[in-house]
């Protein structure tokens, strides 16, 4: 499911966390459950969640005022 489809759905700690810590590599547990609860990817494995894709939207289309 493309990014936008559950952005808007996901909790503003999660937000914060993904646009302070822009491409991280590996995401904490919290950070990948409210992905998953918004409706977004549920990994396996908290490594590669996002593609590059969605880490250009929180880097360009995100707004910080949610």
């Amino acid at each position: 499911m493309e990014i936008f489809m559950w952005w808007l759905d996901l909790d503003l700690e999660t937000k914060e966390w993904l646009r302070e810590n822009l491409r991280a590599e590996e995401l904490p547990l919290a950070v990948v459950q409210g992905i998953a609860e918004a409706g977004g990817p549920h990994p396996d494995t908290p490594v590669t969640v996002l593609t590059e894709a969605d880490w250009d939207f929180i880097e360009t289309q995100s707004e910080f005022v949610d």
